[in-house]
């Protein structure tokens, strides 16, 4: 099982702040994350639309899409961050 947090815009057509998934299969990429996302549900599928305006971090680094995600990792997608 993961913990999955979300931010943004994400977490708006998600309609969840986080919450604890069980991967298809472990490891699984952030890549791969990305395409099974979709599957949980319309708000989850509406969220990664925009997938290339999208970043994830795994245990708080940022990520790439060939990054593995194992059972117990802390997963965050969330929109690029801006400062100013």
């Amino acid at each position: 099982m993961i913990r999955l947090l979300y931010f943004a815009w994400v977490r708006v057509q998600i309609g969840l702040d986080e919450e604890r998934q069980t991967l298809p299969g472990s490891p699984m990429t952030v890549q791969a994350l990305l395409d099974w996302l979709p599957s949980l549900g319309p708000g989850h599928a509406r969220a990664l639309e925009q997938r290339a305006k999208l970043r994830v971090a795994v245990n708080q680094v940022f990520a790439e899409p060939d990054t593995l995600i194992h059972a117990g990792d802390e997963v965050a997608v969330f929109p690029p961050v801006t400062g100013g």
